[in-house]
């Protein structure tokens, strides 16, 4: 089970046993309340080797903004952990970006339109 978390933090080079869970990730995420799972909840998973984590929408939901990149007092950038668990998920076949889900683009944040199209257009 932990192999996944092993991958992703390969893949990330983040060291997500420095985070504190402060919540400042979670604070300055403009997405935040469109998580099912706040920022810092996905760091904790990712510590505890949940490897449920690669289920989780939220990562999804992450507008790859980078806010708690530039707001992590310990440097574990949650932005970048969530992007190793999207390549995880994406290497086995599976693809959760889809503005077919997006069901009402006028109330959709500008800021998540414009990274579902960055998303899926590679």
């Amino acid at each position: 089970m932990s192999e996944i978390i092993d991958k992703i933090l390969y893949i990330s080079g983040k060291n997500p046993y420095l985070c504190y869970q402060c919540g400042m990730c979670s604070a300055v995420c403009p997405m935040a309340s469109y998580m099912s799972v706040l920022p810092h909840e996905v760091v904790r998973l990712i510590q505890l080797k949940d490897p449920r984590v690669v289920e989780l929408d939220t990562v999804w939901t992450c507008v790859s903004c980078m806010a708690c990149v530039d707001r992590c007092p310990r440097r574990v950038d949650p932005g970048i952990l969530f992007e190793a668990v999207r390549q995880v998920v994406l290497r086995k076949g599976v693809d959760k970006a889809d503005y077919r889900r997006l069901v009402d683009l006028g109330k959709a944040p500008s800021m998540a339109v414009v990274a579902l199209s960055r998303k899926m257009t590679g």
